[in-house]
């Protein structure tokens, strides 16, 4: 993806940073950085901060974007903000099984029920 691309699409829907990824595979390092400075300028741009990722367009994921996402959740709960996931497809849910990141990160099966649990 060319540089001045965008990693990620954020749309607001009700108080609420939906983030979607427009790389379907998140594996190098190059675009891991870019894609964590991409959320951290959403995490610091916002007041109140209320967070969902959405993986529905995500085939691949290394381990890598892992730690990216750690690092993410951390900055988002420094601002006594809230982070969901969704839309993980089961390959990628069994890295994060394994990793027992599914234990850190509160992940939903779709972008509306990640919305209905915010409020």
């Amino acid at each position: 993806m060319a540089a001045d691309q965008p990693h990620v699409k954020v749309r607001d829907s009700g108080g609420i940073k939906v983030v979607e990824f427009t790389d379907r595979k998140i594996l190098e390092e190059l675009s891991i950085h870019e894609i964590g400075e991409e959320l951290s300028r959403v995490v610091d741009g916002a007041s109140s901060l209320k967070m969902l990722l959405s993986f529905q367009n995500v085939d691949h994921l290394s381990s890598a974007a892992l730690g990216m996402l750690i690092n993410l959740n951390k900055q988002v709960s420094a601002k006594g903000g809230q982070l969901k996931l969704s839309d993980i497809s089961a390959p990628i849910f069994e890295v994060f099984k394994i990793t027992r990141l599914n234990r850190l990160f509160n992940i939903y099966p779709t972008v509306a029920d990640a919305i209905a649990d915010f409020a």
